[in-house]
């Protein structure tokens, strides 16, 4: 079926005289600066390792001989896809950077509506697979907050260590709250009472979906901190503090 064009009509509602685009500038400067920084990061291909400290936007570090250029390249486009296709993030850069709309009572800057039946916006329904093939990273993510307790003389507590602990803990919020991971738990299913186990599972995912934007910004910034932290301790610049 050929995908319909709808004209949109200025909006009938009173015109806002409130600073209604202080929201979508503030998000747009946001994301901008987070994705500047995590591609100017993962394009370096240094810096991204001090024992046992291993930056998230290089997990898993996967260095094979024919790849030249750095090795966040080669898993980055997981995690970029994933928030690239995720719900809240189409809002928030639909809002921002589209202009559509850019908030409530405003009119939308297009002059027609073709929803997300045409490309680039149609490729938003892999969003499901981006998080499928996120899994794994997530795994790895895991066992580098583990390794991140693993000392050279023994194991303990550094600053570096907590950091990748919290940004892992809020990257699995993100992941569980994201309305692919309610649709593993409870799709497909002709009733719910016949999979208690996957209908306490869909439960639990429901309720961290009515926090899934705020794990969406506190997720990212804190993958950048993290990175940020790692590159400065391979630098030179910071020295990490052993707490135990």
């Amino acid at each position: 079926m050929p995908a319909r064009t709808i004209p949109l009509k200025p909006a009938t509602a009173p015109g806002r005289t409130d600073a209604w685009w202080l929201a979508p500038l503030g998000t747009a400067i946001a994301l901008v600066l987070l994705i500047a920084y995590s591609l100017w990061a993962a394009l370096q291909g240094a810096n991204y390792y001090v024992a046992p400290y291993l930056s998230p936007l290089y997990s898993p570090a996967l260095t094979p001989g024919w790849w030249s250029a750095s090795p966040a390249l080669l898993v980055l486009w997981v995690p970029a896809g994933l928030r690239a296709t995720c719900y809240y993030y189409r809002k928030a850069y639909y809002r921002s950077f589209f202009l559509s709309p850019p908030a409530c009572a405003v009119p939308d800057a297009r002059v027609e509506y073709h929803g997300e039946s045409r490309p680039p916006l149609a490729l938003q329904s892999l969003h499901r697979y981006f998080f499928y093939l996120s899994l794994p990273i997530l795994g790895f993510l895991w066992w580098d907050a583990l390794q991140a307790f693993r000392f050279e003389d023994r194991w303990g507590v550094g600053l570096g260590s907590l950091l990748l602990l919290a940004n892992v803990v809020l990257l699995s919020l993100f992941a569980a709250s994201c309305n692919s991971c309610r649709h593993v738990c409870g799709g497909h299913l002709k009733s719910l009472h016949d999979a208690p186990l996957r209908h306490r599972a869909w439960k639990l995912a429901s309720r961290l979906n009515a926090h899934h934007r705020e794990y969406a910004w506190a997720s990212f910034a804190s993958v950048v901190a993290a990175d940020l932290y790692i590159r400065l301790l391979a630098s030179g610049a910071l020295h990490d503090p052993r707490l135990l």
